[in-house]
């Protein structure tokens, strides 16, 4: 990977997205410097002339430098004019998710791997979070989650580059709530790290139950183990499987699919109510299993997590992904073969898992990264 000496103009020659940006209107009164390609420019030159910039490490520099670029690329697809004013709602959350989708799909071109991806995409997820997290009810509990997946000094470095990259009325108080947000991470113990749980049972239940302290210390009742797979198709799930399943019974979803004569992406209702069937009968024995299937969505992974977690389970996910060109070439290849346009938009929605939504999270990821 190499940032082309720190330009923004010289990233936007080499990745045509940025370009994208120019003429996507914002909100006078926030961002009076013009469209989001203006903004970015300026962002990426503030961030070069923070202080903190010459201590960082060269690939903490080409990381961060990388998300300033791309921190706004959500916004050409959910920039609108609602009530006469520019908004870009989830900008964000959609901005991560078409990063991801980007560099998994031009890997060669990008040269990340999957952790450099996942880094910067997080980047992208939460760089609006040091504004805005004091606003909360539990102002703590966004900063251990954004800390599960980067080092939230990158993060502030960042907003705060962000916050005086554009010309706005009243700029002071949005640069008082990011240096609020570096006071309030150091004394949470998060500035470099993630947040130490008593274990890894008081963490789960920290980020899916409310009002739990993040500092209590539970008693951990779980009983048996429960292995959710999560990826892509044709990501190499059924081989992982064969090679750890440890006796443990499947529930697989294309193979009740079959059983029951169904094709590919119809009566998906169907298939899920008999999976679910099946497991709640293991769950009720309190015997392990494997839940086999795409999960690729953070929603349908927290909803079956819930189900099983509610009968004593010790959920792990376990994700995998193989490079775009991998994949394509295995979806060439496959008896049941996926149409094109609906692995694309499976890739569209992918979400990677974070480290805090179940018990423990494994990744195997291949690397292709183009060198």
């Amino acid at each position: 990977m190499e940032i082309d000496n720190f330009s923004f103009h010289r990233l936007s020659e080499r990745y045509p997205e940025l370009r994208m940006l120019k003429n996507i209107p914002q909100n006078p009164e926030y961002h009076r410097e013009g469209d989001v390609y203006s903004h970015t420019e300026m962002v990426c030159e503030k961030l070069l002339a923070l202080s903190e910039w010459k201590d960082l490490a060269k690939e903490e520099q080409e990381l961060l430098f990388l998300s300033a670029a791309f921190h706004d690329i959500g916004k050409i697809s959910c920039t609108r004019q609602e009530d006469g004013q520019w908004i870009s709602p989830k900008h964000t959350i959609i901005g991560e998710k078409v990063f991801r989708q980007m560099v998994y799909r031009n890997a060669a071109r990008f040269e990340l791997s999957f952790h450099q991806r996942e880094f910067v995409s997080k980047l992208i997820r939460y760089h609006g979070l040091p504004v805005w997290f004091w606003t909360k009810k539990r102002t703590e509990f966004d900063l251990l989650k954004a800390a599960e997946s980067i080092p939230l000094r990158l993060l502030y470095l960042l907003s705060k580059a962000d916050i005086q990259g554009r010309i706005t009325k009243e700029p002071g108080p949005l640069a008082e709530q990011v240096e609020l947000f570096a006071d309030y991470a150091k004394e949470l113990g998060v500035w470099e790290k993630p947040y130490a749980f008593a274990n890894p049972y008081t963490k789960y239940q920290y980020f899916h139950k409310e009002d739990l302290w993040h500092q209590a210390a539970l008693y951990d009742d779980t009983e048996f183990d429960v292995i959710l797979m999560s990826g892509l198709p044709l990501a190499g799930k059924d081989s992982w499987i064969e090679m750890h399943r440890m006796e443990m019974p499947v529930i697989s979803l294309d193979h009740i699919r079959e059983q029951l004569g169904l094709p590919p992406a119809k009566n998906t209702g169907k298939v899920v109510q008999t999976a679910t069937e099946q497991a709640r009968t293991f769950l009720r024995q309190k015997k392990p299993f494997i839940w086999n299937a795409t999960n690729i969505i953070q929603e349908t992974r927290q909803r079956l997590i819930s189900l099983f977690s509610g009968y004593g389970a010790r959920v792990k996910i376990q994700y995998l992904e193989v490079p775009y060109q991998e994949l394509l070439a295995r979806n060439q290849k496959r008896e049941r073969y996926l149409p094109e346009p609906v692995l694309e938009d499976m890739i569209r929605k992918m979400e990677v898992p974070a480290l805090w939504e179940a018990y423990t999270i494994a990744i195997q990821a291949s690397e292709n990264i183009g060198n």
